[in-house]
């Protein structure tokens, strides 16, 4: 007979293998199915996004600073890089983390099967092997955290060498002299960020009015300031719908937004545009699990499917598709299981991270948004040029911007881009988490000199405030 668990999750990404985790800590038996060879766990964003995105990030940022060395009254001569030894600088972060995934599994006694998962009937899922070798496992409750691939763009068909998407240059062997980025979402601009430092002369073109458009307009117009400031260019309302190869490079071809031909050549193409959620041959014929139009799963706010027993999170689902969110999700989901009282995930108070550089962060509505939403808005907003502690790193460009509402001050959205934006970011995500008001953000001490001391200025800014500029 099957040995059979509590919970069988299909997937070993941020929300797969969190839920695994959380769920042996609640009591639960669990098991873990991953598909990736090699038994590697940690999925997309262990693998092949967040965490070597982040290192070549690291790396990038780091050269690009040691460029600017003199400003500090420090010598720097021959500075240059060594491709081959960042790309094995990336892969050893990636093997550090994985091996630590895998290292938490045997800690907390999850019965890991290195496989294909397919769902072949009630709490009944297959598990096909490499060598063709198939087994069943029993579950009482499945979750299916299968995360999403890139979606193929139809006329840019990428061939991982001129044309490449975010998997594919993540194992790029040499920079580019050139290249056109196709999207300016985070993927997009982290690239862009990553292979301009290294000389690359990079173009960011968006079909929208502005880049990173999901953020604050102010950042949007940042970012892009500080984009030409670091010669990345950037053509927005630019739809692009024509590929050409050559044994040279690329041309891509297309209409701005008043028809005008626009005409790109590079030697390189990132296509940094579309991801889909990855449920093929998952065996959802066999159950009454319902995929939206959009191709997610559609659940409700428990993470629950139309199939009782049945639960999906992360890149699966119709929520925001960030790593960090789809580990809530798990962690909800086995705690539900377990018996434990749990509450609904408030999607208005997920934070976003984009590690471009300079970086950007935000958490709650933008200024935009907020008046959609009928509220009486207050703004406050603080430069990281008047900073000391920025002016000490060298990194002034950004601000931090704070959305608030007159009648009982509360805050509503905090938008930062700028030194270390992902990491102030979560002092917002408190602070919005226990309803704080921007008078509470504004009076609490911050140690002084720190870049921190910007989000209690924009929040004095609030109330027209703010001591340093």
């Amino acid at each position: 007979m099957a040995e059979q668990f509590d919970v069988v999750i299909i997937g070993s990404g941020p929300g797969g293998y969190v839920a695994a985790v959380r769920g042996a800590q609640v009591g639960l038996k669990v098991a873990l199915i991953e598909k990736e060879k090699g038994a590697r766990l940690g999925g997309t964003c262990g693998l092949r996004g967040c965490i070597p995105t982040k290192a070549l990030l690291n790396a990038a940022h780091l050269y690009e600073k040691a460029g600017h060395f003199e400003q500090f009254g420090l010598k720097v001569e021959g500075l240059s890089y060594d491709f081959a030894k960042v790309q094995e600088y990336k892969s050893g972060v990636v093997a550090k983390n994985s091996a630590g995934v895998s290292y938490l599994m045997k800690k907390n006694k999850v019965t890991v099967f290195n496989g294909f998962g397919k769902i072949v009937g009630k709490g009944k899922i297959e598990v096909a092997y490499e060598d063709g070798k198939k087994e069943t496992v029993e579950a009482k409750n499945i979750i299916i955290a299968t995360g999403s691939v890139v979606r193929p763009i139809p006329g840019f068909e990428t061939d991982g060498k001129q044309v490449v998407n975010s998997d594919q240059i993540l194992e790029l062997d040499h920079v580019p002299q050139s290249m056109v980025v196709l999207g300016s979402g985070a993927v997009g601009v982290e690239f862009a960020s990553v292979y301009s430092r290294f000389g690359c002369e990079t173009t960011v073109v968006e079909l929208l009015d502005r880049i990173v458009p999901l953020e604050d307009a102010e950042v949007s117009k940042e970012l892009e300031r500080a984009f030409k400031k670091r010669k990345i260019k950037c053509l927005t309302g630019v739809k692009m719908d024509k590929l050409e190869k050559s044994k040279t490079g690329v041309k891509v071809s297309g209409k701005d937004s008043k028809g005008k031909d626009v005409v790109l050549e590079a030697e390189m193409l990132l296509v940094a545009i579309g991801r889909m959620p990855y449920l093929e041959n998952l065996g959802l014929e066999n159950t009454k699990v319902v995929v939206n139009p959009r191709g997610t799963v559609k659940v409700n706010e428990y993470c629950e499917t139309d199939e009782p027993g049945v639960y999906a999170i992360g890149d699966v689902i119709d929520t925001a598709w960030l790593a960090h969110l789809a580990s809530k999700e798990g962690i909800l989901v086995v705690e539900k299981l377990a018996g434990k009282k749990v509450e609904p995930i408030n999607h208005r108070l997920v934070p976003n991270c984009t590690y471009c550089d300079p970086e950007v962060a935000s958490v709650g509505l933008t200024e935009a948004k907020a008046r959609e939403a009928g509220y009486d808005v207050k703004v406050g907003k603080f430069p990281f040029s008047a900073s000391g502690k920025a002016r000490i790193l060298g990194e002034t460009d950004g601000f931090v911007k704070i959305v608030a509402e007159k009648k009982y001050d509360e805050v509503l959205g905090v938008h930062i881009i700028g030194p270390h934006a992902t990491e102030l970011l979560a002092e917002a995500c408190v602070a919005m988490q226990l309803e704080t008001t921007a008078d509470e953000l504004g009076r609490t001490i911050h140690a002084h000199p720190t870049v921190s001391e910007s989000v209690m200025e924009a929040a004095e800014g609030v109330h027209d405030l703010t001591i340093h500029m």
